[in-house]
């Protein structure tokens, strides 16, 4: 499977928080085409928008482990329009400093170009251009009259952008939390291809991630895993980062531990990844974890889960950057932990 392609493909999709068919279906043909082993038994997107696939090990009454990554991403909702310009509202946590003079698609049919106005340096307010400008003070021109602004009231958008190739093997683009995180997925099917499993293996690209997890909550519910793993993005280190929140990028996976993360699992996950000599860092999680692991845990009778993350940078941003060893060093990971899981995980999974 050629991953940048891949990451390319996913990311230049449109797919905001309860809008996320277009992205579901792309990622769907990459399984389709470049993970039908082991035996892809189905596939398909549930009611909710959540893209599913099912590898089963073949054995009767088998274990289930779900590995999720949400396909979701950050956007905007068209409110209002004044003389044509469009107000808007977040969907999902984006940084209202990054919007201004950047370019955004409006999700109509055909998707329409627009960009997010800014007053130029030559008539701003002393002053003004050392603040960040409230998300209520934006507006996207999209050359529209005021008529044509209104019928877009109740109309998603997304930033532009396509993934770039730094140097290093390191990529760049929008939506790569966590469109990078269901790429992880693909390669995990992809090493354990001719591995015989005793376990079924679902893998989960999951909607809503973003406002409020419930994508995940519908899928495991439906699935009924044994376990589940939430495989998403952490924050990469930067020059102004600090160093006790960030994690350096290109230096391996990222395992969280903490109370709302099953023991067993994030004992495994460090197990393997120290037999395996896959490079990785812990992240402690004290309480909530930002990811679909915080509502699975209490789906049905409770839910085993764990979190493994991709260190990325400029976190909800059309520059999203990723070190690729780290997502190779991730899919290592997720199949050292799916391969003999049952057989080496019994106690923990037995009825």
């Amino acid at each position: 499977m050629d991953i940048k392609a891949c990451l390319a493909a996913l990311s230049s999709a449109s797919g905001p928080s309860g809008r996320e068919t277009p992205v579901a279906l792309e990622a769907m043909e990459w399984v389709r085409r470049y993970c039908r082993q082991p035996n892809l038994h189905s596939a398909g997107i549930d009611r909710f928008g959540n893209l599913f696939a099912c590898y089963p090990c073949g054995k009767p009454n088998a274990k289930k482990i779900v590995l999720d990554a949400h396909l979701d991403e950050v956007g905007l909702l068209i409110t209002g329009a004044e003389d044509g310009f469009l107000r808007f509202r977040s969907v999902g946590g984006i940084d209202p400093r990054m919007l201004p003079n950047r370019e955004v698609t409006i999700l109509t049919e055909p998707p329409t170009f627009g960009l997010v106005a800014v007053l130029p340096p030559h008539v701003q307010k002393p002053g003004d251009a050392n603040k960040s400008i409230p998300l209520d003070e934006l507006y996207i021109d999209a050359g529209l009259t005021q008529e044509e602004g209104e019928k877009l009231v109740g109309t998603f958008a997304v930033p532009r952008g396509t993934v770039q190739s730094h140097l290093n093997d390191v990529v760049s683009g929008k939506a790569l939390d966590d469109r990078a995180g269901f790429v992880t997925l693909l390669r995990t099917v992809e090493l354990l291809k001719d591995e015989e499993l005793d376990t079924d293996l679902w893998i989960m690209g999951s909607s809503r991630e973003e406002t409020n997890g419930g994508g995940a909550l519908v899928g495991a519910f439906g699935i009924q895993p044994d376990c589940f793993i939430a495989v998403d993005v952490t924050h990469a280190r930067t020059p102004d980062g600090p160093k006790e929140e960030t994690f350096p990028a290109g230096k391996g996976t990222v395992i969280g531990i903490g109370p709302n993360i099953t023991r067993w699992m994030s004992d495994r996950l460090i197990k393997k990844a120290e037999e395996n000599g896959i490079p990785w860092l812990p992240e402690v999680m004290t309480g909530h974890t930002g990811t679909n692991a915080w509502g699975v845990q209490t789906a049905r009778e409770g839910i085993p889960t764990a979190v493994v993350s991709l260190p990325l940078k400029y976190m909800h941003s059309p520059v999203e950057t990723l070190d690729l060893a780290d997502l190779e060093a991730t899919a290592s990971l997720l199949a050292a932990f799916v391969k003999d899981l049952a057989k080496e995980g019994g106690e923990f999974l037995a009825d």
